[in-house]
């Protein structure tokens, strides 16, 4: 849920332009909704389609397996003092850093007002110093937080997948000149052309892309980062012990298959 645009125009040029370049207005976006049942908690844009689930007793778990995946950044860039992310959905992984990562600030910039409406649905917290979440255009955000970030996180959907502005080179361009130096990018790549996204990110770090398949979804996660890597350089359990007892609970198993999957490609990489 990463694209939106507060031009209140109607029907007049602005509308016929943002229909043309694929940009959503606000009164175009669907209207989420709560549902609940059994332990669960769930954002959704219909009855068939769900955005984001949490357990209703436990709120701040990554409940979904790709969320796990998506925080093993905190593998290639441990310690991160500022997070952005795109797409606020049910808040798994703001709420995940916000209670585990108390020295990191974090950014979350989202197009659906009623998401953001729903906050409090999901436990997310209120904006504090250490949190803010900001409703607009993921696309355009981006633009202004050059340098800034350790960590990116994109996962921008809406009900009718990654919308088209956060699908080009420039976008992704934008995204690695938001990183700071060390930073580390993840992407959610949810029942899309992934070969597409995959080369729009080769191109904008050089080739230092690495994509994961969840087993049991059909999700894939695509990491990319600035800084080169040798075999042997990444530590899960370093980055492992630097995490809260709770918080390595959940991450261990999502360390593990990067740490693996990363090794594999580096080594292919320098034996070539």
């Amino acid at each position: 849920m990463g694209r939106g645009d507060g031009s209140g125009d109607g029907g007049g040029l602005g509308a016929r332009l943002a229909r043309l370049f694929g940009v959503r207005r606000p009164g175009d976006l669907p209207r989420p909704f709560v549902r609940r049942h059994g332990r669960y908690t769930s954002l959704q844009f219909s009855r068939t389609q769900t955005q984001s689930r949490m357990l209703s007793a436990d709120p701040d778990a990554l409940l979904i397996d790709y969320t796990r995946t998506m925080m093993a950044t905190l593998l290639l860039r441990p310690q991160p003092k500022r997070i952005g992310m795109i797409g606020l959905g049910g808040g798994s992984q703001v709420k995940f850093c916000h209670r585990h990562l108390p020295q990191a600030r974090v950014e979350v910039v989202e197009n659906n007002p009623g998401v953001i409406a729903l906050r409090r649905e999901f436990s997310i917290p209120d904006d504090d110093g250490r949190l803010q979440v900001h409703l607009g255009d993921g696309a355009e955000f981006i633009t202004t937080r050059r340098g800034c970030y350790d960590v990116l996180l994109v996962d921008g959907y809406d009900e009718r997948g990654i919308p088209p502005v956060l699908s080009t080179q420039a976008f992704y361009d934008d995204c690695r000149a938001a990183l700071a130096p060390g930073g580390v990018m993840a992407a959610n790549l949810f029942s899309t052309d992934a070969k597409k996204h995959l080369a729009l990110l080769e191109r904008s770090f050089d080739g230092q892309v690495l994509m994961l398949e969840e087993p049991k979804m059909s999700n894939r996660v695509v990491f990319a980062w600035l800084d080169r890597l040798l075999p042997g350089e990444v530590n899960p359990g370093a980055a492992l012990y630097d995490l809260p007892e709770a918080a390595r609970r959940q991450l261990g198993p999502a360390f593990a298959r990067l740490e693996q999957a990363l090794e594999e490609a580096l080594d292919q990489q320098f034996d070539s």
